[in-house]
């Protein structure tokens, strides 16, 4: 288990056989993240692979080797097995996956699906810039049922000012041209969504709509990886909420839309959430996190977005080698993301909020001495989303119910719905 820089920080110090005495149970994996190349075409500089703490990327082979491949597909299959899962999602990630290349990713996809055939099922999912999808990258994914998602940060000037190759040029045309392959009628089917970094040198509204005109079925809005130590550019140390104000323009220009044109997938968990349902993702919520990564190298790691927090913070002594998955569920700082409340920092527990926003996204809750058991480093701004959706649908029930007491009778299924933060949600 790798050492946070004072060695002792949090969860490090966690009692994962104390927590099993007391009656939890890990939850299984059911996403695995291969890395099957560990380079990019893109010099993103933000990027949380390269440009932050971690710098493990140098010591990783380029290209996930064949064998690494082999002794990963028996792994998910002997831990889907095991665990009674009749299906399983394996995301191709990187670096830029494609840069593996067609052949090298059709094996990788033909010996997981075999190893695990044919009673778990294998949903397969690429995360790519987008720079080079082409038609023949498309058709092997149209022949496995290979689901996409690209990065746009919106249009030509916002995606251009960090999304740039290394000698500067800016990616969007070639993204663009990507996006328009994908969107046509023969390859639509595949495409997942769009995953965007928010920038607030962008403007909100302009960025949503430029994303917009690709329809793309779902938008992914991440905030920039930081934490307490290396703050996000332009979130100063005070109660201020520039990401949150940044969030709400667009949450506000999504939902007021008389047609939904696509899923906001944080703003959907958010309405999940205080509707007393689960979370689906990381960013919010107490849902456990059911997600391992395998490097190039096939070493076993924790979700890769650690890399922003210190070298080292993703990793783990395991390798697909040796190791089954069922070892790092054991692993403290994977057994973390799963004990729900308890992971919390004290301010959180006794927050009104908590079972909404969860404290946020892991990674950006790190602070050296303390480790991951603080609030986020977006706090506010994720109290200034919350409470913003939480009075919009507050009033929008309101009027449903004054209007259904006009027509004859109060609705019981309306006062169901009103949302809480005393929400019974798990996660």
């Amino acid at each position: 288990m790798a050492d946070g820089p004072e060695g002792s920080e949090w969860p490090e110090t966690l009692d994962v056989q104390a927590l099993l005495g007391r009656g939890w149970r890990p939850t299984p994996f059911r996403e695995f993240i291969l890395k099957v190349h560990s380079r990019c075409n893109l010099a993103c500089d933000y990027c949380y692979m390269y440009e932050m703490a971690d710098q493990s990327w140098r010591r990783q082979p380029r290209k996930m080797a064949r064998p690494t491949v082999d002794w990963t597909a028996r792994r998910i299959a002997e831990h889907a097995r095991a665990k009674l899962l009749d299906r399983v999602d394996v995301t191709l990630h990187g670096g830029e996956p494609l840069l593996a290349g067609v052949e090298h990713l059709r094996y990788t996809i033909e010996t997981v699906r075999e190893a695990c055939a044919p009673d778990v099922d294998v949903r397969f999912n690429i995360q790519t810039n987008g720079v080079l999808l082409d038609p023949p990258f498309l058709d092997l994914f149209d022949e496995y049922d290979v689901h996409v998602g690209v990065s746009l940060d919106g249009d030509e000037e916002g995606h251009d000012r960090h999304r740039r190759t290394a000698n500067g040029h800016g990616s969007f045309h070639a993204v663009r041209d990507g996006l328009l392959r994908i969107g046509a009628d023969r390859y639509r089917h595949l495409f997942s969504g769009l995953l965007s970094t928010v920038d607030l040198a962008n403007d909100p509204e302009k960025t949503y709509e430029a994303m917009l005109e690709f329809a793309p079925p779902g938008i992914s809005f991440l905030l920039p990886h930081g934490n307490w130590d290396a703050p996000p550019p332009g979130r100063p140390p005070d109660a201020s909420t520039p990401y949150g104000d940044w969030l709400v323009a667009v949450f506000d220009r999504w939902y007021g839309s008389p047609e939904k044109r696509t899923v906001v997938r944080l703003f959907e968990d958010v309405l999940r959430l205080l509707l007393g349902r689960a979370s689906t993702g990381e960013a919010v919520g107490l849902s456990p996190v059911a997600i391992v990564v395998v490097e190039t190298n096939g070493q076993i790691e924790q979700v890769d977005t650690l890399k922003s927090a210190y070298e080292g913070a993703p990793g783990t002594t395991l390798h697909v080698s040796r190791d089954p998955f069922e070892t790092a569920l054991m692993h403290p700082s994977i057994a973390a993301r799963q004990i729900r409340e308890l992971a919390l920092a004290d301010e959180c527990r006794e927050c009104r909020l908590r079972k909404v926003c969860g404290a946020g996204h892991y990674s950006h809750r790190y602070r050296s001495g303390t480790g991951f058991r603080n609030p986020s480093v977006y706090c506010h701004d994720l109290q200034r989303l919350i409470t913003h959706i939480h009075g919009v649908v507050s009033r929008d029930i309101a009027d449903i119910r004054a209007r259904r007491d006009q027509m004859g009778g109060a609705s019981k299924s309306a006062s169901k719905c009103r949302p809480s933060w005393n929400t019974t949600a798990s996660g």
